[in-house]
């Protein structure tokens, strides 16, 4: 892991504290690379589903921002990023004390950026494959965030 550069730290890491539904779940970033974004996304009872398990949509939400993230990384300044599309496999039931989503870049592009993205259910322990999934990602000219 090569950590990004602080201006880039700090560029990551504005935008994502002005994401709303990132705020709504309780996520933060854990860990800002060149390329890797980790997400951290705590156990309570309002990310959760009907069995106790993490929900889908908040493990595929952090899985979406940690891939996002990790594109917007390796953008130059004045650009903001999309997502095009995702696809997210949910391999066994999210638990833990929290989540850790990763989003690494696989194939980096002028326009398009491929990650990689997966989740973690992390407890003292434990730490177990939960989701894993694939997204693109369109870099734009800059626009304004709230």
């Amino acid at each position: 892991m090569v950590e990004a550069t602080a201006e880039v730290q700090a560029r990551v890491q504005a935008s994502f504290e002005r994401q709303g539904l990132m705020e709504h779940l309780g996520a933060r970033i854990s860990y800002i690379g060149a390329g890797e974004v980790h997400i951290q996304l705590p156990s309570r009872p309002e990310v959760t589903q009907q069995h106790g398990y993490f929900h889908a949509g908040a493990t595929s939400s952090i899985a979406d921002s940690a891939g996002g993230y990790a594109a917007f990384t390796m953008f130059p300044e004045n650009t903001s990023v999309l997502t095009v599309e995702f696809k997210i496999n949910l391999l066994a039931p999210a638990e833990g004390n929290h989540l850790e989503a990763i989003g690494t870049v696989l194939k980096p592009g002028r326009t398009l950026t491929i990650c990689q993205l997966e989740v973690y259910g992390v407890t003292p322990t434990t730490r177990t494959l939960v989701a894993a999934g694939q997204q693109t990602l369109i870099q734009i000219e800059a626009r304004a965030e709230r």
